[in-house]
């Protein structure tokens, strides 16, 4: 007598319909995998092209223009590091090259002020709204009215800079026209209009640390000056390492103030900046060449400054933790 088992004694069940999941033929993909690569490569390729016809076509195109002597139009004549050897000699680019660099002296003199200014627009004072409002004016201005406004303003005859300190009885000099005071007139008139920014950001960074830290240095007896030493700087670290290698990157790129202020590049060339010399090379002496070769110096002078500022920030992270 035959038996018949059924699924339940035998402990087997019928497979559950469902959709077809045999795999894709060997050396082959399926529909669907296909059309999501081509759409990952379309959406790939943008960023890619946009790299390559901005970034790195025009740096390889650069580097190549700094080794011919080229004037921007004509053919281009292959002249190898002859305009970087010319670049060692010229005395005038030595200069510009250490005004830009001078320059600099306003960057840890702004961020000071930027520093107290936002202490002090922390606290609840009457119009600080207004007050925060007036000091932003100066960042949304355009360079070029701030420019011609403080140029008459530091004019020697009836500039309001001499003006003013006719009061306290002191003969102002010729600000733009003096060897010795055109450059710190430049660097008033950038600090003056950065402060906003970085009260700016500086405001915000204050306002983010927890009252609690305050409030735990209070009670064990810590003055204003010892919280500032122990909380308010270090807290705001970080957006002082990010002012200073934007301010530094900025600074190294001035030129539309002292294009206005000292179209000649100053008093025996003593405001020219990097850029402004950079400028006149290509498009007032036609040397394009040249003028890409002192470019490419200073690019480079740029990056190795901000990769010494990452470096020291880095230790300074490790120190401190």
């Amino acid at each position: 007598m035959t038996s018949t088992a059924t699924p339940a004694q035998t402990g087997t069940l019928p497979a559950a319909p469902g959709p077809d999941l045999a795999p894709p033929p060997r050396g082959g993909t399926s529909r669907l995998h296909r059309i999501e690569k081509r759409w990952a490569l379309l959406f790939v390729a943008a960023p890619v092209l946009g790299y390559l016809m901005f970034v790195l076509y025009p740096t390889l195109f650069a580097l190549y223009a700094s080794l011919t002597r080229w004037n921007g139009l004509g053919p281009m004549q292959f002249i190898g590091l002859d305009n970087y050897v010319a670049l060692l000699s010229d005395e005038r680019f030595h200069q510009a090259l250490f005004n830009t660099f001078f320059y600099m002296i306003g960057i840890p003199i702004g961020l000071a002020i930027s520093l107290a200014l936002a202490i002090a627009m922390n606290r609840k004072i009457i119009g600080l709204t207004a007050f925060r409002t007036i000091y932003y004016i100066p960042v949304i201005s355009s360079i070029a009215a701030v420019a011609i406004l403080w140029q008459w303003a530091y004019n020697g005859d009836f500039g309001l800079v001499n003006q003013f300190l006719g009061f306290f009885g002191i003969d102002g000099p010729n600000w733009l026209a003096d060897t010795t005071w055109a450059k710190p007139a430049i660097i008033l008139m950038a600090v003056w209009k950065g402060l906003g920014y970085s009260m700016l950001l500086y405001l915000a960074a204050i306002q983010s640390v927890p009252r609690s830290l305050y409030e735990a240095t209070a009670l064990d007896g810590a003055g204003a000056w010892r919280q500032f030493r122990a909380i308010t700087l270090p807290m705001v670290r970080p957006v002082t390492f990010f002012l200073v290698v934007t301010q530094v990157i900025a600074g190294a790129m001035i030129f539309t103030e002292i294009n206005i202020m000292t179209p000649t590049g100053g008093p025996e060339y003593s405001t020219a900046s990097a850029v402004f010399y950079i400028w006149k090379q290509a498009f007032q002496y036609r040397q394009m060449g040249y003028a890409t070769a002192a470019a490419i110096v200073l690019g480079v002078l740029i990056l190795i400054i901000t990769l010494i500022q990452f470096r020291l920030n880095k230790r300074n992270s490790f120190a401190i933790d």
